[in-house]
């Protein structure tokens, strides 16, 4: 009997890229996959996909709010539904469970004093093989430059901007920003797959412990990250060639140490 599985999955877009491969895993005959809406177009594997805040799961549970019709009519359409949104909310499990909707639900982040990857740790969940590294497929069309976002979720994530910018490498160098960003000679994108198309024709991808840095890694830029007050061994971006520089202050990375990972990731060492 074919299976129709739901997938729900919050967060970051680092977030979201480090479930894909425990997503991926999780595919059955009929996949649908709920997402973030900038996520989107990340997801490739699945057969349908939707932004999470369209579907109206956000009300459900809420005190006083009463069930939508539709949304449960939705739910009840899948065999198996395999949820980390939620896991923190005590009322949106009972009101799936009371309504008999077929929910398991999984801790959505490693604990905060583990080693394990975040890939890794939700490939297990999964019961999927280990390593887990995201990816996806975009167009192939090579051109020779270096792409930078100097920018993360948080300040203390950030390599100084001026000394991104003090960069000398061997190839063009092309910032990009999010619309909030305040880079002036920044390219910007309406989507992340047009981002990612984007990233996938770079040289190689310097950027900081980011979205957009897992982004760049998984598309499979050489890809540099510099990490200061996370741990690369739970956050890092995996790919097929990846470098992290990580020091407990992102101010202690010397430029020069930044541009000799970038000679080393072009030349394949």
């Amino acid at each position: 009997m074919a299976v129709k599985r739901l997938l729900i999955r919050p967060g970051a877009i680092g977030d979201c890229i480090v479930a894909l491969p425990a997503m991926e895993h999780l595919r059955a005959d009929f996949t649908e996959v709920w997402v973030p809406s900038a996520v989107t177009p990340l997801v490739q594997f699945a057969d349908a996909v939707d932004a999470i805040a369209r579907t109206g799961l956000d009300q459900l549970g809420l005190p006083c709010v009463r069930p939508d019709a539709r949304l449960v009519e939705r739910l009840r359409g899948f065999d198996d539904i395999v949820s980390w949104y939620g896991t923190n909310r005590e009322s949106f499990q009972a009101a799936v469970y009371a309504l008999g909707l077929p929910f398991r639900f999984y801790p959505a982040l490693p604990p905060a004093d583990g080693d394990t990857h975040a890939a890794d740790f939700l490939m297990r969940q999964a019961g999927g093989p280990l390593p887990a590294t995201p990816r996806i497929r975009m167009p192939e069309e090579p051109r020779h430059f270096a792409a930078i976002h100097p920018f993360s979720g948080g300040a203390r994530k950030n390599w100084p901007l001026e000394r991104f910018r003090a960069l000398r490498l061997p190839l063009p160098i092309e910032f990009a920003a999010g619309p909030d960003e305040k880079l002036a000679e920044a390219r910007r994108f309406d989507t992340l797959g047009e981002l990612a198309v984007w990233l996938a024709s770079a040289s190689v991808y310097i950027g900081n412990d980011s979205g957009i840095s897992h982004l760049a890694a998984a598309v499979g830029t050489p890809t540099l990250a510099l990490f200061g007050p996370t741990r690369p061994e739970v956050w890092a971006p995996r790919g097929r060639r990846v470098t992290i520089l990580a020091k407990s202050e992102l101010e202690v990375i010397e430029i020069d140490a930044v541009e000799q990972a970038v000679r080393d990731l072009l030349s394949g060492g």
